[in-house]
């Protein structure tokens, strides 16, 4: 199965990128919709990952005071393990790259656990402890620089 990624630049890509999300966290996973949509949403840099013409996943990242923070990674289930998620990272990481002002700036995640293996084929590495976020056990993972 063969799958692309495309930024979002419009409303209406955006809406989709939600649809995803609310079906993967707010109804999968219990996370309450006033956690899973924050203000951060239009400074994101959000992508929609397809299979054909159909929306089968989402990812965004974005600029903090603590390096560049990858989230939101979502993929609908039927689309799992297939992947989507490899696909998504390898876009998202490229995007940043094409950012001159992101050199030198650290690339973290909140990786849940159950989706630690997919950010560790990357060079993401745990950076602290097991924490939970939204009910759900995560752990800070950075992007080796080496």
């Amino acid at each position: 199965m063969t799958f692309s990624v495309q930024k979002i630049t419009d409303e209406f890509a955006l809406k989709k990128a939600f649809r995803i999300r609310e079906e993967v966290f707010v109804k999968e996973q219990c996370v309450d919709p006033d956690e899973e949509y924050d203000a951060f949403e239009n400074e994101s840099s959000q992508f929609l990952a397809y299979q054909g013409q159909q929306e089968v996943g989402t990812a965004r990242w974005r600029f903090t005071g603590n390096g560049i923070k990858l989230e939101r990674f979502a993929v609908l289930e039927p689309f799992r393990g297939k992947g989507v998620g490899q696909a998504l990272v390898k876009a998202v990481l490229a995007d940043i790259q094409s950012h001159p002002e992101s050199a030198g700036k650290t690339i973290y995640l909140h990786g849940q656990v159950t989706a630690m293996g997919l950010y560790e084929k990357f060079g993401f590495q745990k950076a602290g402890e097991l924490f939970v976020e939204c009910g759900i056990d995560h752990y800070l993972m950075e992007l080796s620089s080496d």
